[in-house]
């Protein structure tokens, strides 16, 4: 898209936070909320969650959020607040009250052995949202197909070509060297598509 020469250029630094976070299906979300013009890429990746139990006990997604009071409600009604303290796995930690825990009927399934419950929440999870609600669409499936076809081009290229790091220094050495990997890859696949079965001899009738 390009730019008048009355609107401000982007930094690099801020397009490559921009590129990185709509890799991770975290920009899209936020750029919805605020009417960015790059709302419209939707971030068609699996999301990554470990958030449910096996042992029984009651998962995350039991729980309800209310974004306006930015609690958790348990099923009991019981609300999980946080401090704001973002963690170092960038997630927020929601804690219920004691003393409401105790007095539970749902202590057994929900906290067996902790005085209280913890719900934890990625600071991005709203656009982690976004991404779940696109998981099951076919345009989601049709990407995943899509991204699957070129990443075993690359994968080809380091696993069997070997090109797991480039040894020539500099821009234009990388080129060089990944244009030669390229050719040779396109050869491969070439010689595939083109190679015909050696002709079977006649056999002579006695």
């Amino acid at each position: 898209m390009a730019l008048s020469a009355s609107e401000p250029r982007e930094s690099t630094a801020k397009k490559m936070d921009r590129r990185t976070l709509l890799k991770s299906g975290i920009y899209t979300a936020a750029a919805r909320a605020t009417g960015d013009a790059f709302a419209s890429a939707l971030p068609h990746i699996p999301v990554i969650d470990k958030s449910k139990r096996e042992d029984g006990t009651l998962s995350r997604e039991d729980f309800t959020f209310d974004k306006q009071r930015n609690a958790y409600v348990c099923p009991a009604g019981n609300l999980l607040t946080t401090t704001g303290t973002v963690g170092p796995d960038h997630t927020l930690r929601y804690f219920a009250l004691k003393s409401a825990c105790e007095a539970c009927p749902l202590k057994p399934k929900c906290c067996p052995k902790t005085p209280s419950r913890k719900v934890t929440r990625d600071v991005h999870e709203d656009a982690r949202d976004v991404a779940r609600a696109l998981a099951g669409t076919e345009a989601f499936g049709q990407s995943r197909r899509d991204r699957k076809r070129v990443e075993m081009l690359f994968a080809h290229l380091k696993r069997i070509l070997r090109l797991g790091r480039l040894r020539l220094r500099g821009p234009r050495g990388a080129q060089d060297e990944f244009t030669l990997a390229a050719i040779a890859q396109n050869l491969r696949r070439l010689a595939k598509l083109t190679a015909h079965p050696p002709p079977i001899a006649a056999m002579c009738v006695a």
